[in-house]
């Protein structure tokens, strides 16, 4: 019979499964992908959840349980969840689990842009010619947020011979190398070629893109947000495209998601919006239970907890 924790689990059969068969013998209650996330029973310890649509629907007087000590969540971002959560006992999240797939897509956009892969595609014997195409090495690539996921873009885009100009929150102990860290949004974008948005969603960062801060860009900008899409003032982008103060945008995140059928961003030929996939192909479920199991242990010992989101910084 179970003695351990009581763990209400949202996620999956699986990570039910997995956690059932934990050595502290906990009791998992499995509550699948729930209407209504925030009510868990009183006596849960641990919460296993995810960053579902229905959060936003929370009561703002809703109490959790005192029982509830931590909550791990699968996503990086923490902004869809309560503060109210957030604040209760220890929450845990995904940080870095999806950097590797990030990474890659955002030097996919890169290279699209660049070698115009989807102009120079030939047809016919009449378009077999030179066209003028571009490249990475010597280019700019600038990051806003150097978290996990502008830490792995940044080491794709040293192997292609790109500079890398970095805006970060906190400070700098130490600077890696390759990296030349910039004193603010301003100074990267003004000196961008590719300019990637890696910072977390908070009420610092919300709408941090906007008409001044694209009038800065430097000539021919590629804007690429894998981020969250309230970092873009999206009214701004389209005036900024229209303008020139831009060249291109990648967006793998909008507000709201979807875009509505519509939407002025759909149309511009400029923009090239994927549906929030930037983070697939990788092997994020197998690491997330990995990593849920060894908080789960760390937790049993007494021990600190690892990847543990600030409620006051919001990440």
């Amino acid at each position: 019979m179970p003695t351990g924790p009581v763990i209400v689990n949202q996620l999956s059969p699986e990570i039910g499964a997995a956690l059932a068969a934990h050595a502290s013998r906990p009791r998992v209650i499995d509550d699948i992908k729930p209407d209504e996330p925030w009510r868990i029973p009183e006596d849960a310890e641990i919460l296993v959840t995810g960053g579902f649509a229905a959060w936003k629907n929370t009561p703002d007087d809703w109490r959790f349980p005192e029982a509830l000590a931590w909550t791990q969540v699968q996503s990086t971002g923490v902004e869809v969840y309560p503060r109210a959560l957030m604040q209760h006992g220890i929450m845990t999240c995904g940080r870095g689990l999806n950097a590797v797939p990030i990474a890659e897509f955002v030097m996919a956009a890169i290279l699209r842009i660049e070698k115009r892969l989807d102009e120079t595609r030939a047809g016919n014997a009449a378009d077999w010619e030179t066209p003028s195409i571009g490249r990475l090495y010597g280019r700019t690539l600038g990051l806003i947020g150097y978290g996990t996921i502008g830490q792995a873009i940044a080491r794709r885009a040293e192997a292609f011979d790109m500079k890398v100009i970095v805006n970060r929150r906190g400070g700098w102990d130490t600077v890696p190398d390759g990296i030349t860290p910039c004193d603010s949004p301003e100074e990267v974008i003004a000196k961008a070629d590719h300019l990637v948005l890696a910072a977390p969603l908070t009420d610092e960062t919300s709408g941090m893109v906007d008409a001044a801060l694209l009038a800065k860009a430097r000539p021919g900008l590629h804007l690429i947000n894998i981020s969250r899409g309230g970092l873009v003032d999206q009214e701004a982008l389209l005036e900024a495209l229209e303008a020139g103060a831009i060249a291109h945008a990648t967006l793998d995140v909008t507000t709201p998601e979807p875009l509505p059928d519509g939407h002025p961003l759909y149309g511009d030929p400029r923009v090239f919006i994927s549906p929030h996939i930037s983070w697939a192909g990788g092997d994020q479920d197998r690491l997330f239970l990995e990593r849920l199991l060894a908080n789960l242990d760390l937790h049993m010992a007494g021990e600190p907890l690892r990847f543990r989101v600030d409620p006051g910084a919001g990440y």
